[in-house]
């Protein structure tokens, strides 16, 4: 007889290996108390490197101008606004698995939904800080703060795109944080009751609000991360179609375009996706914590990817149509003479090699649960999308209305590169010090689904769905006894 459970033993568990509460404890607690390994301080002093490289960057374009950057008479934007947008995506996977995933139930976001929070947060930062440098008088960042009145005749623009930006961003920064945080609470209650010494007792103790455990605590955890996770929902959809917005109100050829606002969210999360299956993977070699980032998650996150990969596959295809179908000449050049055989033609067949082609191996179950495969496509993946954003930019910018605007051939200068590659290391040394001093998964969530989908218990479900209604109770009976 067929007994009442509340999931399939037949499905894979998503703790691995035979695990107690205590156990679970243990195993992730362990990485903030033990010294750091070789590797982390490796990536972490190379990070602080790229970090000192963009802000040396930043002060020779802050100090002599944006003519430090290549920008032109047409390519205004460039590698900055290209490298805005990326990170913009890079945020959105975060709060998709946090928020999203939550509200539907799915139990595989708990193992990766706290390190996914936090590249949200990091993604946010990098990104925000890349359209207040644009401005080349980077003090005068305040005027696109919505205060009008204080300012006599100067008014910020409320029908512009750019100022949507500010809100939509710091709106989803402060939602993204706050889910953030109130998730790490009972998880830094643990780390303060286990604290060895008087500082490290006093500065989590500081951090966890004083949690208890107590069921009211508990009661008013779950109502919070309910409500922003219902919040959060909306910005996923919202930020990056405003994003969108900055390209498609405009009336250039390859941005005037209904389509971008669905095109940037799938990409978003497309590439989202790809980032936290890059830091997962390192995270579960490096902290050693294979048993709860399973082969079964990793499959669960490359199904998102070849989904997203086709949709935006999809939308690529959809614009090549457009373009042809709508016999408008400016839009037909655009795509077909200089996209697709332009001076740029190699960055947009990079573009659909990275993140239409390649993404379609995953429909083979040995490829999407193979490791290395992931964490090379995870890389390949992101290429990919930040040279979508490359070729909508500069492609539609070089060949303007008419040729006596155009462009000659756009190349970033070392202060470019440079800012970009700072940015890589503002984020990874925040995401090396935020796997050391806090509990990289989710502590409380992983013990919520222990006694659902554990290896142990479904082994041991397996083994009790062969017994009769008498032998299943004389062993239930027996083993709570015991």
């Amino acid at each position: 007889m067929s007994l009442i459970k509340y999931e399939s033993f037949v499905r894979e568990p998503l703790v691995d290996g035979d695990k107690n509460y205590h156990q679970v404890t243990e195993d992730i607690v362990y990485t903030i108390e033990a010294k750091p390994t070789r590797l982390w301080y490796i990536g972490f002093w190379i990070s602080v490197a790229l970090l000192l490289f963009g802000v040396f960057s930043l002060y020779r374009e802050v100090t002599y101008g944006t003519g430090q950057w290549n920008l032109g008479k047409t390519i205004g934007w460039g590698w900055d606004i290209t490298n805005f947008v990326w990170w913009v995506g890079i945020g959105h996977a975060g709060t998709l698995i946090s928020a999203i995933l939550l509200l539907f139930r799915q139990g595989w976001r708990t193992g990766v939904n706290r390190a996914a929070e936090a590249m949200t947060i990091f993604a946010v930062i990098c990104a925000g800080q890349f359209p207040i440098w644009h401005m080349g008088r980077v003090w005068m960042a305040f005027f696109v703060m919505p205060y009008p009145n204080s300012r006599g005749p100067l008014w910020p623009n409320f029908n512009s795109p750019l100022l949507w930006d500010v809100f939509a961003i710091s709106t989803y920064f402060t939602v993204s944080l706050l889910f953030w945080y109130s998730g790490l609470l009972p998880d830094l209650a643990t780390v303060r009751d286990r604290a060895k010494t008087k500082l490290r007792k006093l500065l989590y103790g500081i951090a966890s609000f004083g949690w208890s455990g107590s069921t009211k605590h508990w009661q008013r955890h779950e109502s919070l991360s309910l409500v922003l996770a219902g919040l959060s929902t909306p910005l996923v959809l919202s930020v990056h179609t405003i994003v969108s917005f900055d390209f498609a109100t405009s009336v250039v050829p390859g941005w005037h375009t209904t389509i971008f606002p669905p095109y940037f969210v799938a990409g978003a999360v497309f590439s989202g996706f790809a980032m936290v299956q890059t830091l997962m993977l390192i995270v579960r070699k490096v902290m050693n914590l294979q048993d709860y980032i399973t082969l079964g998650h990793i499959e669960a996150m490359n199904k998102v990817i070849v989904l997203t990969g086709s949709i935006v596959g999809c939308a690529y295809l959809t614009e090549l149509f457009i373009a042809w179908y709508g016999a408008n000449q400016y839009e037909y050049d655009i795509f077909f003479k200089y996209r697709i055989a332009g001076a740029y033609g190699w960055s947009y067949w990079l573009m659909m090699t990275c993140n239409v082609i390649s993404p379609q191996l995953f429909w083979f179950k040995k490829l999407r649960r193979n490791i290395g495969f992931t964490f090379f496509m995870s890389v390949i993946v992101n290429v990919g999308m930040w040279f979508e954003r490359f070729v909508i930019i500069v492609s539609s910018l070089y060949r303007d209305y008419l040729p006596s605007s155009w462009s000659l051939y756009y190349r970033p200068t070392i202060y470019e590169i440079g800012f970009y590659m700072g940015t890589f290391g503002l984020f990874f040394t925040c995401f090396f010090l935020f796997a050391k001093y806090f509990p990289v998964i989710a502590i409380a969530e992983i013990k919520s689904v222990l006694k659902t989908t554990g290896e142990s218990y479904k082994a041991k479900m397996a083994d009790l769905e062969n017994l009769s209604v008498e032998e299943f109770y004389a062993k239930t009976h027996h083993d709570d006894h015991h």
